[in-house]
């Protein structure tokens, strides 16, 4: 079991003048449970990654200390087992099986040891599927449930976990939970963050909640600090449990033409025969388990992706003279300016190397004015960020960011993959409201999500595969 000591801890990227996070003191005794809380930005992430001995001297300035059990954090890596937010960039090997069992061999179990705890891993997370299979086929939330069975499979003493159910569906959730109950006990010591507050504070002993100007801002027992400090957390953007939320925001009238529908779409074997449509100012929600073909279907609907069976028909509303041609044979500037996409890996889109640069590369190639650009990264909270790398920004500010970008080309038609992942309290109600505003205008918004508050704030329509 370990034991963490930060004293004075604080890290600022290259490139940076903003600290990520700064002035930290905090003990954690061996065999803890804590949840870090805190404002999109605040730094959970970064000190998770400085726990983890991540963050290499020459791509930021560090100062203070960050140990465990008296070893500064880059030389105990070998004791901790951490979980990225975005679980794609810690699978390493093409076989479910392989993946799970890399780390192990890496770290000298014997041989007869490492596939009898690699099946045991895979079978508390609930991953129903054969160890041979591919792990590029699995769904994001399939991934996030293999990247936590190869860090489970190591037994470490320290247990980092950056919302380990984030992308999953309530009973991939529900799964990860029960397995880390299980496989943790009281022999390791956890540190984690969450926004589903509600289901993970029973599992944990304390909260610590980060100020998003450096220091810890409230600790001690979850009790304790929400009847404390409650009122004011959840005022200043964090999720706090029984803290009600502004009332759903209804379409403002009848939907209006259609845009796009789907008829019999299908990709082998990634989404089976779906039928759809999407309208002017309506906003649908798609619904299911992970792995049934939600990011697909709206992968498919934005031309990104070539059907094998059925078709998308997009309307002339949205299409105009291309209406005859599904979004797929489209030229990449007209799909651009009809559909915008944000991707369930907000990485996979930024092409720039600033965030304004970022938000102006759609702007610039319709050969639109650049003031919408202002005016988004006053909106979504980005302002402060607006020379910043895309790279070095937080889970939820990337997020906000790839929304953002696909906002900047005015689209009639919006497809959103996990819109809320990562976001604090106050820019999950700007972005329900945002969107709101848009369907209200005209657009029509689809969404693919596993946040059923969000569907309730703002859904007109659910479709569940």
């Amino acid at each position: 079991m370990s034991a963490v000591d930060l004293r004075g801890f604080g890290w600022r990227h290259a490139g940076r003048k903003a600290w990520a996070v700064r002035g930290v003191d905090l003990r954690v005794e061996r065999g803890e449970r804590v949840l870090l809380l805190g404002p999109s930005g605040a730094g959970k992430s970064t000190l998770l990654a400085a726990l983890a001995g991540l963050l290499a001297d020459d791509s930021g300035e560090r100062e203070g200390i960050a140990e465990i059990d008296g070893l500064d954090t880059r030389k105990a890596r070998e004791r901790v087992g951490i979980v990225f937010q975005d679980p794609e960039t810690q699978l390493v090997m093409s076989r479910i099986g392989d993946d799970v069992a890399f780390g192990l061999e890496n770290r000298g179990v014997p041989r007869a040891e490492i596939w009898p705890r690699v099946a045991a891993a895979v079978e508390a997370v609930g991953l129903d599927h054969p160890l041979d299979r591919a792990t590029h086929a699995l769904s994001g939330g399939e991934q996030q449930r293999l990247a936590l069975a190869g860090v489970l499979a190591l037994r470490p003493d320290l247990l980092l976990l950056d919302e380990p159910t984030a992308n999953l569906d309530p009973a991939g959730a529900d799964l990860v939970r029960a397995s880390l109950r299980r496989a943790t006990d009281r022999d390791t010591t956890v540190i984690m963050v969450e926004h589903r507050l509600a289901e993970v504070v029973p599992f944990v002993d304390r909260v610590v909640v980060l100020a998003p100007g450096g220091g810890v801002r409230a600790d001690g027992p979850p009790d304790r600090v929400f009847a404390e400090h409650g009122a004011a957390l959840a005022a200043d953007g964090i999720w706090v449990p029984g803290q009600p939320l502004p009332a759903p925001r209804r379409a403002a009238g009848a939907p209006g033409e259609v845009l796009v529908t789907a008829d019999r779409l299908a990709l082998a074997p990634r989404l089976a025969p779906t039928d759809l449509s999407v309208r002017t100012g309506e906003a649908v929600a798609v619904l299911g388990p992970n792995g049934v073909g939600k990011s697909t279907l709206a992968l498919l609907l934005g031309g990104l992706l070539t059907p094998t069976g059925g078709r998308v028909v997009a309307s002339s509303v949205l299409a105009g003279t291309d209406a005859a041609r599904p979004p797929h044979r489209w030229r990449a500037a007209d799909l651009t300016a009809r559909i915008g996409s944000v991707f369930q890996d907000p990485e996979h889109q930024f092409v720039a190397s600033t965030v304004r640069d970022e938000l102006a590369v759609g702007p610039r190639k319709l050969g639109r004015p650049l003031g919408i650009v202002d005016a988004l990264l006053e909106r979504l909270h980005l302002g402060h960020l607006a020379r910043a790398n895309p790279y070095t920004l937080s889970g939820g500010e990337a997020r906000r960011l790839s929304v953002a970008t696909a906002l900047a080309a005015a689209p009639r038609l919006l497809l959103l993959d996990e819109p809320t992942f990562g976001q604090d309290r106050r820019t999950w109600i700007e972005l329900v409201a945002l969107l709101a505003d848009l369907r209200d205008e005209g657009h029509g918004v689809l969404t693919v999500t596993h946040d059923p508050a969000f569907v309730e704030a703002l859904a007109d329509r659910r479709l569940t595969l």
